[in-house]
């Protein structure tokens, strides 16, 4: 059985989880610190109330992005900045679309999730408005990829986290 849970990606002076955006979220635990004050939290289990990206990138005034990972098999990552909006899409979409069922009620996973090419635009705008370049080639590779793909651990088994953690290095908030 693989992780479930929540990773929360934002950039503020103080621990993010002292943000009244993320008070439903009090056991969250700091997973990574990088330049700058970004910040990545784990809140695992993902039952209760997180909190709201909208909320935290305005209480923050920068960038905000969640990422919910799915028994470490995919990751559901919604992403909101004061100015650019907010906007939401996967990774690991075959296992996504394994998660979702081949169609529900006539709806596909491009129905709930932007494509890659499409949520790479809009993550190139969010990495601009947190003060990152970002390449739109590069993202739509980590979100067309599979975790299983080339660099993955063959003796760990696909991990969605290691997807998520490469797509924040490629967005210029989180290195590897």
């Amino acid at each position: 059985m693989g992780y479930w849970g929540y990773l929360v990606v934002g950039r503020a002076q103080r621990p993010l989880a002292e943000l009244d955006a993320l008070a439903g979220a009090a056991d969250m635990s700091l997973r990574r610190s990088a330049p700058d004050g970004w910040q990545v939290w784990e809140f695992p289990g993902g039952d209760g109330d997180v909190g709201n990206m909208n909320d935290l990138a305005g209480q923050t005034g920068a960038p905000a992005l969640f990422g919910y990972v799915m028994d470490s098999d995919c990751v559901v990552v919604e992403a909101a900045a004061p100015a650019s909006g907010a906007w939401t899409t996967c990774l690991a979409r075959s296992a996504m679309a394994g998660y979702l069922g081949a169609e529900r009620d006539g709806l596909t996973l491009e129905d709930y999730f932007l494509e890659p090419r499409d949520a790479a635009e809009r993550a190139v705008a969010w990495a601009a408005e947190a003060g990152c370049t970002a390449d739109a080639g590069e993202l739509t590779e980590v979100l067309a990829a599979d975790p299983a793909g080339p660099g993955a651990d063959p003796d760990s088994g696909p991990v969605a986290e290691n997807l998520f953690f490469r797509f924040l290095d490629r967005l210029g908030v989180v290195p590897l």
